[in-house]
């Protein structure tokens, strides 16, 4: 395949064409300069975005998701002295000895932490690491809620697949080793959902009721053919400080669930939370009731929402898609901080949207919440309109009209 046919492949859009061989060539020539010339690859991993199942992985539900074409590429070489230098655009580099697969306490919340989890993973399932060198550029929104820091670990954990193991590692593992390495080695708890997407890509759909055997089945629908653009975006919120809100949704439902004699809701009968409303709220308050509320109602919509896409019928789908944006702002509550209550673009975001789609489409919060970015299902004729709009409020390039990448992590050149 050419080399303009493997990136129209990648990308999807021939308007991206151009910027994306500027970019690959900057690239290359930043490597070299930064290593030396000789031989080299090109790998490549995306961002995703989370379609249905709002905070429902972590608590072994469902979910739908998909990659984006916005990635991270990187120009790689291999080395033989068993330490990982990296440099990525706009940061200083970065060095990690493999000699060390155990989580160092300074790395903790920073990207050495997330290259040595990777790979201790990766070398605890029996696989092959190794050193190597790279260059990268992300044009994937740090903090907007496509998964920056997903696609960062599966780009490592591809390069290792590449380099040292031949592509044989499949994407389920290469997600999971990079759950791990968040978890255990960067320290934020986090369910598998950002992984999965960017590792294996397209459209799919898991169900993570036994997480380290997540069931996985990709759909082929294309968006497009329903006359609808995805549109992200970026309300250009700050998650600094958030980190307890974050990590509050988990603990809560997991709280109802323990309460009930389960460890995650997933295990937990409806029914019986249901009848137990009373004492649940006598114990632990309503928030937890109402965000375990969300969970239940969320989990089915996902089945739902996947049913609708395969039989054709886009409007029930468009219909699920905003039940699953009013459940999560007014049962799970992850729109914006309660601490921070003069911060509120996402219900911002949300407002003007309804109002530029005036009843058509769809839009809802997107990802983890709280601040970031809103995901909408925009018809073909408002895309203008709704674009130059939130971009109005936003800033410039806010709204990103986003096309579902065939491709999770993989090799781009050799």
């Amino acid at each position: 395949m050419e080399s303009r046919e493997r990136l129209l492949d990648l990308y999807l859009d021939p308007a991206l064409l151009a910027r994306q061989e500027a970019r690959y060539a900057d690239a290359v020539k930043e490597f070299e300069a930064l290593f030396g010339p000789g031989d080299y690859e090109i790998f490549s991993a995306p961002g995703r975005s989370e379609i249905g199942g709002n905070h429902t992985d972590h608590q072994h539900g469902k979910v739908l998701a998909c990659s984006l074409n916005l990635d991270i590429i990187g120009v790689v070489r291999k080395t033989d002295d068993n330490v990982i230098r990296l440099k990525s655009a706009g940061y200083n580099q970065t060095d990690v000895d493999l000699s060390v697969l155990t989580p160092v306490e300074e790395e903790t919340d920073h990207s050495p932490s997330l290259i040595r989890g990777v790979a201790a993973a990766l070398k605890d399932k029996g696989y092959e690491i190794g050193g190597f060198e790279a260059y990268t550029t992300n044009d994937v929104l740090s903090g907007g809620g496509m998964s920056s820091s997903a696609a960062f670990e599966i780009f490592v954990g591809t390069v290792l697949n590449g380099l040292y193991n031949n592509m044989e590692i499949d994407p389920v593992t290469l997600a999971i080793a990079a759950q791990r390495a968040e978890n255990e080695f960067f320290g934020k708890p986090s369910g598998l959902l950002d992984q999965m997407a960017c590792s294996v890509g397209g459209l799919i759909t898991v169900d993570f009721m036994n997480p380290k055997e997540p069931v996985l089945r990709k759909l082929d629908v294309d968006f497009g053919a329903f006359g609808h653009k995805l549109c992200i975006t970026d309300t250009k919120g700050s998650h600094a400080d958030l980190t307890d809100e974050y990590a509050a949704v988990p603990g809560e439902m997991k709280a109802v669930a323990k309460a009930l004699g389960k460890e995650v809701l997933r295990d937990v009968d409806r029914n019986i939370f249901y009848h137990s409303i009373p004492q649940l709220r006598r114990s632990l308050g309503d928030r937890p009731v109402l965000r375990a509320m969300h969970f239940f109602d969320e989990n089915q919509r996902v089945d739902d929402e996947v049913r609708a896409l395969e039989t054709g019928n886009f409007d029930e789908f468009l219909r699920l898609i905003n039940a699953s944006g009013n459940s999560s702002y007014k049962y799970l509550q992850n729109v914006y901080s309660n601490r921070k209550q003069n911060d509120q673009a996402i219900p911002v975001a949300l407002a003007v949207s309804e109002r530029v789609l005036g009843g058509r489409g769809a839009c809802r919060v997107h990802g983890g919440g709280f601040a970031g970015t809103i995901q909408a299902f925009v018809p073909d004729d408002l895309v203008g309109n709704y674009r130059k709009t939130m971009d109005g409020i936003f800033g410039e390039g806010a709204c990103h009209v986003l096309n579902v990448r065939k491709y999770g992590g993989l090799k781009v050149f050799e």
